[in-house]
């Protein structure tokens, strides 16, 4: 009989057992990676190109992603659509600085022809200059309607600082919208994408042969040179305010350039942004909150970019509360430099960690994107079990070092609108 007055036992979490994918190596650049070990029919594929916002003005990048089924020669986009929706097919097209990540889901027996059909269009797409003039008025009404939100133009404001003079810095305006036209579209796609596939990354019980015919597909397309990332960052510290006529709020973004996963300091941070932001009990949330209802809600986070990362504290606040609430910001900064935090609380952070971490690891698609995480610098799954070690052994005298070294204010950019 169950004992309901009676807490579950638990368990210390000192490893997990996780699955990688294979790797099959298209050229010496690009693998195609495959976690075969699905219970059940579905099916996922990503594609990797090399066709960031780094490869080109933002404008362009941004509107040839998003035409990339607009039509072949053979193929209107609504035919395209079409043929995917029949077979049951969902894509997804996303884009960053680093490159174009296109990812395909389909029960495992549609898969390869979704592809197909998906990937067709990618390589032959021609950019019909109707489909180009509705992007390009439905993006700039959209421009028009974000530039009257507190949290884009601060988010655009940050990037400008936490990115000082460098290309990541460049912002988009109303007036790009005019400066486009299809031959930087077709440039840039046969520049980047013609042959700028960089990785392949299939969840799915598929047979031997299709991967084979999924290979074949794709060799052609493949990038020829290892990648490079821009990696000199250095942010521009200081306050920086935002002009908003008869804005009721403010949307606040406090950080600084950073590092991502290849970094020593990497999971002593990323215990220390915990404690600070990064979960619904963190000192940020308690404070600002649940004490002083400033807010409903703010988080911190650490960013990671193809060769750094950046920090971020975000949030939004009414007008009277701008200060006090960057007050309070600055104020939970000082108490981690200055004071070390009790172990009621650590140990409340650590159980917190080693639970996100199972959850994150449930599953093959769990597991593939966790595997993915790491692929991308050139780290190995261990990366996972090292940092479980690492939760079991951080002091509160670690993370007060930790915060001395980075989480000084005068450091930091503060952006907000007013």
């Amino acid at each position: 009989m169950i004992q309901r007055n009676r807490a579950p036992l638990t368990q210390q979490i000192d490893k997990i057992d996780f699955i990688c994918p294979k790797e099959i190596w298209i050229n010496p650049h690009v693998k195609f990676l495959w976690m075969e070990q699905v219970p059940n029919q579905t099916s996922r594929i990503d594609l990797y190109f090399d066709a960031g916002l780094r490869k080109d003005r933002n404008i362009v990048a941004s509107i040839c992603s998003a035409l990339l089924l607009s039509g072949t020669n053979q193929k209107t986009s609504t035919q395209i659509h079409s043929q995917l929706d029949e077979l049951g097919s969902y894509f997804d097209i996303g884009l960053s600085h680093e490159g174009i990540l296109i990812s395909v889901f389909a029960l495992k027996t549609n898969l390869l022809e979704s592809v197909e059909i998906l990937y067709d269009a990618i390589q032959n797409v021609i950019f019909p200059e109707k489909e180009i003039n509705e992007m390009i008025n439905e993006r700039r009404e959209k421009h028009k309607i974000n530039e009257k939100k507190v949290s884009f133009l601060s988010q655009r404001k940050f990037q400008e600082k936490i990115f000082y003079d460098t290309p990541y810095s460049e912002l988009t305006n109303l007036k790009d919208y005019d400066q486009i036209s299809r031959n930087d579209l077709i440039n840039f796609h046969k520049q980047n994408i013609k042959k700028g596939l960089y990785k392949i990354a299939l969840v799915g019980s598929l047979e031997e042969k299709e991967i084979n015919s999924l290979i074949h597909l794709f060799k052609g397309n493949c990038v020829k040179k290892k990648l490079t990332y821009f990696s000199d960052f250095s942010n521009q510290p200081g306050v920086f305010t935002v002009p908003m006529d008869s804005a009721l709020q403010s949307a606040l973004r406090v950080g600084k350039t950073m590092f991502n996963k290849s970094h020593t300091d990497f999971y002593d941070f990323s215990i220390l942004n915990t404690v600070l932001g990064d979960y619904f009990g963190s000192r940020l949330m308690k404070n600002i909150r649940e004490d002083k209802g400033y807010t409903y809600g703010i988080g911190s986070a650490l960013v990671e970019t193809g060769a750094s990362g950046y920090f971020i504290i975000g949030s939004e606040v009414g007008i009277e509360h701008i200060q006090p609430t960057l007050t309070e910001i600055k104020k939970e900064m000082d108490l981690l430099c200055e004071k070390e935090m009790g172990a009621n609380e650590l140990d409340i952070v650590k159980n917190y960690l080693f639970g996100q971490m199972l959850k994150s690891a449930d599953g093959p698609y769990a597991m593939m994107d966790l595997f993915l995480s790491v692929d991308a610098y050139m780290l190995n799954i261990d990366f996972y079990n090292h940092y479980i070690t690492r939760i079991h052994e951080i002091t509160p005298e670690d993370l007060r070092n930790m915060a001395n070294k980075y989480l000084k204010w005068d450091s930091m950019s503060v952006v907000h609108t007013i």
